[in-house]
């Protein structure tokens, strides 16, 4: 499987307001969690990430602070009319460890 590689920055600003001028530059709020580890709230490049998200179950590597983490989508809301993504849920997992995912079947 192939792993897509995107930068992050760490998020200090919070809220409804904080979240809308992450959209306004082309970006996407998202926040990592996992392994026992505490949240970390991180700003994602918005047409990466969408580009990223065609592939169902992608693995996705991100540098956080300096650290290297990867990651599965868990969790992403769409705005209802435009489809663009609102907010992105990353789960961390490690090389090696058996994850459930769903797969839709049509």
């Amino acid at each position: 499987m192939a792993e897509i590689k995107l930068a992050t920055e760490v998020r200090t600003e919070f809220g409804k307001g904080a979240a809308r001028r992450i959209r306004r530059a082309d970006k996407v709020p998202a926040v990592v969690y996992g392994h026992g580890a505490e949240p970390v709230h991180v700003t994602l490049p918005g047409h990466e990430v969408l580009l990223a998200l065609r592939t169902a179950n992608v693995l996705i590597g991100l540098e956080i602070d300096g650290k290297d983490a990867l990651v599965i989508p868990k969790a992403v809301q769409r705005h209802p009319l435009k489809g663009t993504i609102e907010h992105v849920d990353l789960l961390t997992v490690k090389r090696g460890e058996k994850v459930q995912v769903e797969i839709a079947v049509h």
